[in-house]
């Protein structure tokens, strides 16, 4: 009896998350993958409308220009980034935790950039800070008297797309940083007084305590900053608000003109290749997972 009272409680209690699940997550991911089989002209299209055309949707991926310089776009962002990212924030991590005064104050400035919206960050970017009249960027370059940077034209098809990348980047900081924050505060201090009187300096220390012990951080910050890469969406319309320059369109920007044809980017426009899109992004953050999982193996560490 008190068996069956338990499994009725389980099954009580469990049962509202797994229907949210399934109605918002679990069919959603399903319709999509059926989705990416069949052509349709409008997401509201009903299943008798929809042509089925098997592969024929990953093909038209295959074969667009488009979508390849988007993976090409989304790549590059996802490395360039990254390493941008990962460098200052594990840098200003170990600086943070080091015993430096008005940390709480450095701390909340720095990730200050991720509580201000990123309409208003990119609109900071563009106007004040990349603009070729009166830019910040154009400022610092005059006075320094290097022309070549003073006068160069940040948004322009040449070069907007690393200036998307720093942009984006400079906002990013923060968030990692902390995280790594939480990583290296938990390492026991004993550790590293230990070192210390072994005669360790600071980059021994770093390269021989530190980072091994945030191995499995390392790993948790990979995979969110690829998820993140991989839905990068909204700066790149920002940057590129009516028709997206070839250098700031991504994946998610790609099947978002499939799927409501906006800005005429895409002229054929078809729902199933959005979906095809979705599909192979979610297939390429699971593939990332795996390989992050490989290379950043658990280790089992003693604090």
């Amino acid at each position: 009896m008190l068996k069956k009272t338990r499994l009725l409680m389980i099954i009580l209690f469990l049962s509202p998350a797994v229907l949210m699940y399934t109605l918002i997550f679990f069919y959603p991911t399903i319709k999509t993958i059926i989705m990416s089989f069949f052509k349709m002209d409008s997401i509201s299209s009903r299943m008798s409308e929809w042509g089925f055309i098997g592969l024929g949707n990953y093909i038209n991926l295959l074969n667009s220009q488009l979508f390849m310089q988007s993976l090409k776009n989304v790549f590059f962002i996802w490395l360039i980034g990254g390493i941008i990212i990962f460098f200052f924030a594990l840098l200003f991590a170990v600086i943070l935790t080091s015993g430096v005064k008005f940390k709480s104050f450095y701390r909340s400035v720095i990730y200050l950039p991720n509580v201000v919206s990123a309409v208003a960050m990119a609109t900071m970017w563009i106007h004040y800070v990349y603009n070729s009249k009166y830019g910040l960027l154009k400022s610092v370059f005059s006075f320094l008297s290097i022309d070549k940077l003073a006068n160069m034209q940040w948004t322009s098809p040449d070069n907007i797309f690393i200036a998307l990348v720093i942009a984006y980047s400079f906002g990013m900081v923060g968030y990692f940083m902390l995280i790594f924050m939480a990583g290296i505060e938990r390492i026991p201090t004993d550790f590293y007084e230990a070192a210390t009187i072994d005669g360790a300096n600071v980059f021994q220390q770093f390269f021989q305590i530190t980072l091994p012990l945030l191995s499995d951080i390392m790993r948790t910050n990979v995979v969110l900053w690829t998820i993140n890469a991989v839905g990068f969406f909204v700066w790149s319309q920002l940057f590129s608000p009516l028709i997206p320059e070839p250098g700031t369109v991504t994946p998610m920007v790609y099947m978002y003109q499939e799927v409501f044809g906006a800005n005429q980017v895409v002229l054929d426009r078809n729902v199933g290749n959005g979906a095809a899109v979705g599909v192979v992004l979610t297939l390429i953050i699971v593939l990332s997972f795996i390989v992050t999982n490989i290379i950043f193996k658990d280790k089992k560490l003693e604090f």
